[in-house]
Parts: C-alpha cells; structure tokens; sequence
C-alpha cells in the first residue's frame, strides 16, 4: 500500500474570551471552575465546562483539566463538540494539550477530530487559537 497523498487540512483561527466563575470544591482538586466561552472566527458559538486546578501555580508548579461543550459552528457546519484540556506546569515551564474529543461530534460536526493550540493572549482578554482538523 503506498502511503496517502491527500494533503493535510489547512489551520483555521479562531478567538475565544472566558469567564471563570469559582465553584463548589471537588476532593482532590485544588479549586473548581465554572467556565463559560465565547467563540468568533471558525468557532462561532459558545462553550460552557469545568475546570478542575491543582499545585502552586504562584510557585510555577501546578496543572489543571477542563472540559467544555462547544455549541455552534465550525468552519460553517453546525453542531457539538467536546473540548478538552490539559495544562501542566513545571518549574514554570507550561505544557497544554487541547483537542476535540474523538466521538463528541453531533449533527454536521458529527466524526471531527482534531487540535486546539492557544497562541497569543491580548491585554483584553481575547485568547487567538489555531484549530487543525484530522
């Protein structure tokens, strides 16, 4: 079998702001969020999940999860998705995985896969992300 020849799809951009709200605490987490996103761009719609921290974020040391569902449209085709999270941060070095969790699509995103990277962060709170689809 020779290997595909189908070229990757290219990188959409989007924006999101966010507003966390404090929640209930949950054992083994070090604080609980409510969490509610804003999406424009190939994101059109809203979010709304849970953030869960742990460690010393002040000492550069900590990590949190979060998961949020997506209601919208993306790249045009309308439905839901799941949205997940993983940061860490060690010795003030951060890591972030974000993805699309495979089979959380309804509707025409029903099947999309892919990754969320944040880049910059304006002063306003506007987060800019490159989703690549697979």
């Amino acid at each position: 079998m020779s290997p595909s020849t189908e070229p990757a799809a290219q990188p959409l951009a989007a924006t999101f702001t966010v507003e966390l709200t404090p929640a209930a605490h949950l054992p083994g987490a070090a604080d609980r969020f409510d969490l509610a996103k804003t999406w424009t761009g190939a994101l059109e719609g809203a979010s709304r999940g849970i953030m869960l921290t742990a460690g010393e974020p002040a000492g550069g040391n900590a990590s949190y999860i979060a998961t949020e569902t997506f209601e919208g449209t993306l790249d045009g085709r309308s439905g839901t998705l799941v949205l997940q999270q993983l940061g860490t941060m060690a010795g003030g070095e951060p890591e972030l995985s974000y993805v699309i969790a495979p089979g959380s699509g309804t509707g025409a995103l029903a099947g999309t896969t892919g990754t969320l990277t944040i880049g910059t962060i304006d002063d306003d709170g506007d987060h800019h992300v490159t989703i690549q689809l697979t």
